[in-house]
C-alpha cells in the first residue's frame, strides 16, 4: 500500500469503530479526554474474546502456569525497587511557537535519527541541536524547541494520605502489571504445587503519562495488558527464551494475522540486566511498530524486590539442594494493540452490484456477535415470533443479536460490518414447512436451507 492508502485505511477503521459502537473517544459530550478511549457494544466484545483466546493458550493450555489479578495500587516501595520513580522516563521537548509538546525521540526517529531511551538529557539534547533544523513541531512546522527533559511516566495519586500533601508521599497507579507477578511469586509458590520453571499470566490496567499519545488506541495513557512472566533456572533461561518466542508468534498466526504484516525486531540497545529482547511487530497502517515484546530479563527483578523488601526469594531445589534467585523470560502484549491489529487486517472492501460492501472478516472466535437472528418483514408477527425463539434458543450458547432493523439488505450490510459469520433469517417457506430457515455466509454471501432441527450441528461444526 501506499502511503495515503495505508492513511485511508486507518481512517476507515477508526470511523467504522465509532459508526458501529467498537470505540468511542472517552468523556466525548465534554469534548473528548486525550489518549483515553471508551469501549463500546461490540468492542468490549471483541476484546473479551481477545482475551479469553490469550488466557485459553496462555493458562488454560499449559500445565506449568497459573494466573493472577493483582492489584492496580501497590506499595510505592515497589516502584523504587523496580527503577520506575527514577528511571521511567521519556524526553519531553516544547515547541517554543506553539507550545506542542511531543517526545524528543519521536521527532528524531521520523527523520531516521535514534535515540537511546538510556541517554542522558544532555545526550539528547546534544544529537537534538545537531538536527534542530530537519525536526520539525507536528503541530506547527516549526523548527523551534526548548531543551529536552525527561518526563516521569508514573501516574500519581493521593491515595491513603490525608494530609492533602500527596508529592511528599505518593503512590502510583501502577505502570505495568507484571510489578505484581514478581511480588506475589513466593505467595504462589508457597500456596500451590509448583516447581521450577513456572509461569505467572496477568491481564490488567495499566497507566502511563505518556507526552504524545498517538495513533488511536495504539498508544493510549489507560490501557489493559496481557503478560506472562516465566520463572526459570539460570541455566535454562535461554532454551526457555526460544521456546516463548516460538509460541508468541504461532499465536498471531492461529488468532488469524496475516505472517506478511508480522516480522522480529530485535533490540540493539539492551538495559543492562537483560540477555536478550526481541519484539514481534505488525504493520499498522502508520508502518511497523511494537505488538508484542518476548524479553529474557535475568535475575534483576527478584533481586531488586529481595533487597527493597528485605525477603528472601531465592529458590530451593529440594530435589538437589540447590539455591539460586530464579531467572524470568516474559512475554507482554497490550490488548488495544492486538484490537488494532487484528481490525486493520480483517478490514476489507470489495464492490457488489457496483456498490461497495464493508466487512470484517473476523474469525468466528473474535467476531463479537457469531449470529444474527431476523424475521425477513419485522411487520409480520409470525415470522418475528419464529426469529425470536430462534435468537432465544441459541444466546445461552453463542453472543447473539436479534436483528429487525431495516430490511433485509441493510441488515446484512451492518452484520458484514460489525463481522457476523452468520444471519439467520425466518421467511414465508419456514412457516409454511416449519422446518428450515436462510443461513446467510458473511465471506461468500451464499445462502443455504438449513433445517431448524439441524442448526445446532450446523454451528457446533463452523465454531469449533
Amino acid at each position: 500500500m501506499s502511503n495515503n492508502e495505508n492513511l485511508d485505511l486507518m481512517q476507515k477503521v477508526i470511523s467504522l469503530c465509532k459508526r458501529r459502537g467498537f470505540i468511542y473517544p472517552s468523556s466525548e459530550i465534554y469534548g473528548g479526554y486525550s489518549a483515553i478511549y471508551d469501549y463500546g457494544p461490540y468492542g468490549v466484545e471483541l476484546a473479551q474474546a481477545i482475551k479469553r483466546e490469550w488466557w485459553r493458550v496462555m493458562v488454560q493450555y499449559r500445565e506449568d502456569i497459573l494466573g493472577l489479578d493483582s492489584s492496580i495500587f501497590m506499595h510505592p516501595k515497589i516502584w523504587e525497587a523496580s527503577g520506575h520513580v527514577k528511571g521511567f522516563s521519556d524526553p519531553l521537548v516544547e515547541c517554543k511557537d506553539c507550545h506542542t509538546r511531543s517526545r524528543a525521540d519521536h521527532l528524531l526517529e521520523e527523520i531516521g535519527v535514534f535515540a537511546d531511551e538510556k541517554m542522558s538529557e544532555g545526550e539528547i539534547n546534544e544529537i537534538f541541536k545537531k538536527n534542530m533544523g530537519k525536526v520539525m513541531c507536528p503541530n506547527c512546522k516549526k523548527s523551534d524547541f526548548s531543551a529536552a527533559k525527561k518526563f516521569n511516566l508514573l501516574v500519581q495519586a493521593n491515595l491513603g494520605n490525608f494530609t492533602g500533601d500527596w508529592k511528599k508521599e505518593p503512590s502510583y497507579l501502577r505502570g505495568e502489571t507484571c510489578q505484581g507477578i514478581y511480588v506475589n511469586y513466593r505467595n504462589i509458590l508457597d500456596s500451590t504445587r509448583v516447581k521450577i520453571p513456572f509461569g505467572i499470566a496477568q491481564i490488567g490496567k495499566a497507566f502511563r503519562n505518556e507526552i504524545t499519545a498517538r495513533q488511536f488506541i495504539f498508544r493510549t495513557r489507560e490501557f489493559e495488558q496481557m503478560e506472562m512472566q516465566y520463572f526459570t533456572h539460570p541455566d535454562k533461561e535461554m532454551d526457555e527464551y526460544e521456546k516463548l518466542r516460538e509460541n508468541r508468534w504461532q499465536y498471531y498466526l492461529d488468532l488469524g494475522l496475516q505472517e506478511k504484516n508480522l516480522r522480529w525486531k530485535k533490540h540493539e540497545h539492551l538495559v543492562f540486566y537483560a540477555k536478550e529482547a526481541y519484539d514481534i511487530e505488525y504493520r499498522y497502517p502508520f508502518g511497523f511498530s511494537e505488538l508484542e515484546g518476548v524479553h529474557a530479563r535475568g535475575n534483576y527483578d527478584l533481586t531488586q524486590h529481595s533487597k527493597y523488601s528485605g525477603k528472601d526469594l531465592t529458590y530451593i531445589d529440594h530435589e538437589t539442594g540447590e539455591r539460586y534467585i530464579p531467572h524470568i523470560i516474559e512475554s507482554s502484549v497490550g490488548v488495544s494493540r492486538i484490537m488494532l491489529a487484528v481490525l486493520c487486517d480483517v478490514y476489507t472492501e470489495e464492490k457488489v452490484d457496483n456498490e461497495v460492501r464493508v466487512m470484517l472478516k473476523l474469525p468466528p472466535n473474535l467476531a463479537p456477535i457469531k449470529i444474527a437472528f431476523s424475521p425477513l418483514l419485522r411487520n409480520r408477527s409470525e415470522l418475528v415470533k419464529q426469529a425470536k425463539d430462534l435468537f432465544d434458543r441459541f444466546k445461552y450458547k453463542y453472543m447473539c443479536e436479534y436483528d429487525d432493523n431495516g430490511n433485509i439488505g441493510k441488515r446484512y450490510r451492518r452484520q458484514d460490518e460489525i463481522g457476523t459469520p452468520y444471519c439467520v433469517t425466518v421467511d414465508f417457506d419456514t412457516l409454511e414447512k416449519n422446518s428450515t430457515v436462510t443461513v446467510r455466509d458473511r465471506d461468500t454471501m451464499k445462502q443455504e436451507r438449513v433445517k431448524i432441527d439441524d442448526l445446532d450441528n450446523y454451528f457446533n461444526k463452523k465454531f469449533i
